[in-house]
């Protein structure tokens, strides 16, 4: 099977869809599959083996200039491949991190709008290419946000047209109108195009079908897979004397409720010493978000924890995994209703049992895996209840994380991904 698979860069950072995209990708390839992975925008990020195709397409220059000025909607295709350098465009970040809402709202939307956008040159590049050069047998999109690619990728390679969904919700809440009600309008009018989707558990294929209006019939649950190399091996939690660590790991964001687990962490050391426990952080910091990390910090500070919370900043795939074998317990209160929620998968995978907002997809993870608690959303003291039960039963902490383990190591592997996502595609190939 030949399958382009439509990726995003996330310019410059460890992005769960990234990795995800890229491990499904190589999972595919591992089974002897010829698998395109082309990212867009920007190279992606991964903390695996990128096996990502050596070119960008939608370059986010281009796409950027073909916004703002009519005379780049016009370049020669030669001309544009000068922006289109990988070391040019991982340099991004620090652009993205500058792009105001409006211009970011009215480039979603000409996006979306596919052959009527501004980037229409863009698309006819890709579409030559598939065409020319890869000839496909099915393709896959990473999220809605590309659904305005499906109608001319349709037209010119006849081939099933399939379109993940990944929590883009969260990023359409956050347009400003007009934009957000338009784009909305668009992916609406547009999903029609798409052959079938693709939602990583019951709730979110539920909730975008309702969202985006898809008939539940187009939407597939394929669950998260994860490769688990390196993962599983003995943890460094032995010692009954060392503190008792609580970790987080994922981006650092209001929606991803660090601010919530601090001051669960505050009301904790209410009730157990400070120098008992410890608070480790680890993720993404962008620049939209440095303030609110700062208040976070300047709280810790000013409650004279300081010596018991540790910011370890961005990890690789080696890192995380030393950095989770020394929790005895994750938490991620997130604010938003997760749909993924991959850093719950490798929390378990190494054995430590998670407490998670009963919300989104982590309650389907639990009943899957067993490897945690669920606590009432975005209750800082429903968080410090359920750490304290693990933390005052190691017996049951250590079985929770022990059932997770096996869980995931049995059943949310890369290989049983593929295998679903290969299943998804033979349904619509033979129809």
């Amino acid at each position: 099977m030949k399958i382009a698979y439509i990726a995003a860069g996330a310019a410059g950072m460890y992005c769960g869809t990234c990795i995800h995209d890229n491990t499904l990708a190589a999972a595919l390839l591992k089974k002897g599959h010829d698998v395109a992975l082309i990212p867009t925008y920007t190279p992606i990020r991964t903390d695996e083996t990128d096996v990502s195709i050596h070119r960008i397409f939608y370059g986010g220059i281009n796409v950027y200039l073909e916004q703002k000025l009519a005379l780049f909607r016009h370049t020669p295709w030669i001309f544009d491949e000068l922006f289109n350098s990988p070391a040019l465009l991982s340099k991004l970040s620090r652009f993205a991190g500058s792009t105001n809402a409006k211009d970011l709202g009215a480039l979603t939307l000409s996006v979306l709008q596919g052959e009527n956008g501004r980037q229409r040159k863009e698309l006819e590049k890709l579409i030559k290419w598939l065409k020319d050069a890869y000839r496909p047998n099915l393709v896959q999109l990473t999220n809605s946000m590309f659904v305005g690619f499906a109608k001319e990728m349709k037209k010119a390679l006849g081939v099933p047209i399939l379109c993940a969904l990944q929590g883009e919700d969260i990023f359409l809440e956050g347009l400003v109108e007009p934009y957000k009600s338009q784009a909305l309008e668009v992916l609406r009018a547009r999903v029609s195009d798409v052959d079938g989707f693709i939602a990583p558990c019951r709730y979110y294929a539920e909730f975008m079908a309702s969202y985006l209006k898809i008939p539940t019939d187009k939407v597939n649950v394929v669950k998260l897979g994860l490769n688990l190399e390196g993962h599983g091996g003995a943890r460094n939690t032995a010692s009954p004397d060392s503190p008792f660590v609580i970790g987080y790991l994922a981006r650092i964001c209001p929606e991803k409720g660090l601010h919530l687990l601090v001051d669960a962490f505050y009301r904790l050391t209410q009730k157990v010493p400070s120098d008992k426990i410890r608070l480790k952080v680890a993720g993404y910091l962008g620049k939209g978000d440095t303030l609110y990390f700062e208040e976070i910090v300047n709280q810790i500070e000013a409650w004279g924890l300081g010596n018991s919370f540790e910011y370890l900043g961005e990890v690789d795939r080696e890192q995380k995994v030393n950095f989770l074998k020394e929790l005895h317990v994750l938490s991620v209160p997130t604010t938003y209703k997760e749909p993924k929620g991959l850093f719950v998968l490798e929390a378990l995978a190494n054995g430590v049992p998670v407490v998670l907002p009963r919300h989104g997809g982590f309650p389907e993870l639990i009943d899957a895996t067993g490897g945690g608690l669920l606590v009432d959303a975005e209750s800082p003291t429903a968080t410090v209840e359920g750490i304290l039960e693990l933390m005052n039963d190691p017996k049951r902490r250590e079985e929770l994380g022990r059932r997770g383990k096996e869980a995931v190591h049995r059943r949310f592997s890369d290989d049983i991904m593929a295998e679903e996502t290969l299943a998804v595609y033979r349904k619509y190939l033979s129809t």
